[in-house]
């Protein structure tokens, strides 16, 4: 994982997220880099949370939203039925990777689709990794658009629509190197059915 090359870049990097991490335990949207694109996060438990995020985005399309997970015993938390292969291919990925997976629990009930599945992401990203240090569970990550607008690749391109509409805007000097496009998307079932739904 890329490090902050300085002490007193990790302890700007963990004022920030401790910032960002505050406003996510009062409900509110925060706006973030990820290992991806820019993307809205808020408190993956709460339902009114996720409900502002619908809202800002205009849509309420269940499997646009996913959530970020520091690491995969806090993933196993709250997926039930995950197949082991689902975790060995988190250990492998060598880029970023979403999983799909069957028996999502403890989470908002209007961030699950009807399926009761869940997508999961654990980032390599400093700034990701030190807001779930800080946070200590799941963020809600989908991309920071309109709906039907392309994904936000950088803080310049996000519409003001969206920097208005959230509570925390992360610095856009935590950005690290992303990918700058979305992850690939696997989905599993129960039985270890592998299905590849976004290279």
């Amino acid at each position: 994982m890329t490090r902050p090359k300085s002490s007193g870049t990790d302890e700007a990097l963990r004022l920030e997220a401790e910032a960002a991490a505050r406003a996510l335990r009062a409900g509110g949207l925060i706006l973030y880099p990820t290992d991806t694109v820019w993307g809205i996060g808020c408190d993956a438990a709460n339902p009114e949370a996720v409900a502002k995020v619908y809202a800002l985005k205009r849509s309420e399309n269940k499997k646009s939203m996913l959530v970020l997970c520091a690491s995969a015993d806090m993933v196993a938390r709250y997926v039930r039925l995950a197949p082991p292969i689902a975790y060995e291919v988190m250990e492998l990925a060598d880029k970023p990777l979403t999983l799909i997976l069957p028996g999502a629990s403890g989470l908002a009930p209007n961030l699950i689709p009807e399926e009761g599945t869940l997508g999961v992401r654990v980032p390599d990203h400093p700034f990701c990794q030190a807001l779930l240090r800080a946070f200590g569970r799941p963020v809600v990550s989908t991309s920071a658009n309109l709906s039907g607008e392309p994904a936000a690749v950088s803080l310049a391109d996000t519409a003001r629509a969206v920097v208005e509409g959230v509570d925390f805007v992360v610095s856009p000097r935590f950005e690290g190197e992303p990918t700058r496009k979305p992850s690939a998307i696997v989905a599993f079932t129960e039985e270890g059915t592998v299905r590849i739904v976004r290279e």
